[in-house]
């Protein structure tokens, strides 16, 4: 049994068992509020549908072909654009972490963009790309990259120093340095920091999706608003945080087989 000293000491461990009733318990709680919020009709049914009712449009969504597209094309948009941020972000990063000049080339610009939302490059992509599914990988794309690299330099700095110099004091040359010390001990939190911009990657589909688009979960959502088919919002955006879910614990059981070691989610 968990004592309260231990459930709020700074850093405490917690049970597994413990744990997983306190994931439980939120998201029931959650859904308790939410059941009495909407039945009840404390809150007006068009703008808070109830479980009953989300349920059974998420149902009918299912045995839908229409429903398996979009959740299909907005899949690809998502893990292309995640795809292209990493084969780019990550080399960069590790470079603006390991090397001064590097660093003083990317990480200032980079800093800079960063705080520009990634909607306010729509038009210039349009312009540039055009309205096809290029253009909505690149929304994606550029609300990521950013991040991205930034943090994969911190991953690369976070790397003791003293570990390299002692490589070198062994006779390890730049490249060994590289390859067969500082990649393998930043891996663990890269494999973190690529998990966190998963996250970031499916939050920008509603963007990506928001211009010319006629298939996608973030077109369904958009045009059931139009509508005011809030059953039909909930579900898609429920159906998207299912997904991210998904592919969060996969990415921390992977990074858990991987690094044993190393601290990772549960």
């Amino acid at each position: 049994m968990e004592t309260l000293s231990n459930l709020f000491k700074i850093r405490g461990e917690m049970s597994r068992k413990a744990y997983l009733a306190t994931v439980v318990g939120t998201f029931a709680a959650v859904f308790v509020l939410w059941s009495l919020l909407s039945y009840s009709q404390l809150v007006d049914p068009t703008f808070l549908p109830s479980p009953g009712t989300v349920g059974k449009t998420f149902w009918h969504s299912v045995l839908s072909a229409d429903f398996w597209g979009y959740v299909g094309i907005s899949s690809y948009r998502v893990l292309m654009g995640y795809l292209f941020t990493c084969l780019l972000a990550i080399p960069l990063g590790i470079l603006a972490g390991t090397f001064k000049f590097a660093e003083a080339v990317l990480v200032p610009l980079t800093e800079f963009i960063r705080y520009m939302p990634a909607t306010a490059f729509i038009p210039l992509i349009i312009v540039w790309i055009g309205l096809g599914e290029p253009a909505k990988i690149m929304v994606i794309f550029v609300g990521c990259f950013f991040q991205m690299l930034l943090m994969v330099a911190d991953n690369a700095r976070a790397v003791s120093n003293d570990l390299l110099q002692a490589s070198y004091t062994l006779g390890a040359g730049k490249l060994q340095v590289l390859r067969k010390v500082l990649l393998p001990a930043l891996l663990p939190e890269l494999m973190n920091t690529m998990r966190l911009i998963m996250g970031w990657a499916w939050s920008y589909l509603i963007a990506a999706e928001l211009f010319a688009a006629s298939s996608g979960l973030g077109f369904m959502i958009i045009r059931a608003q139009r509508y005011l088919q809030t059953d039909m919002i909930f579900m898609g955006i429920l159906v998207i945080g299912m997904l991210g879910l998904i592919i969060d614990r996969l990415f921390a059981l992977l990074n858990k087989k991987l690094f044993p070691w190393a601290e990772g989610g549960r």
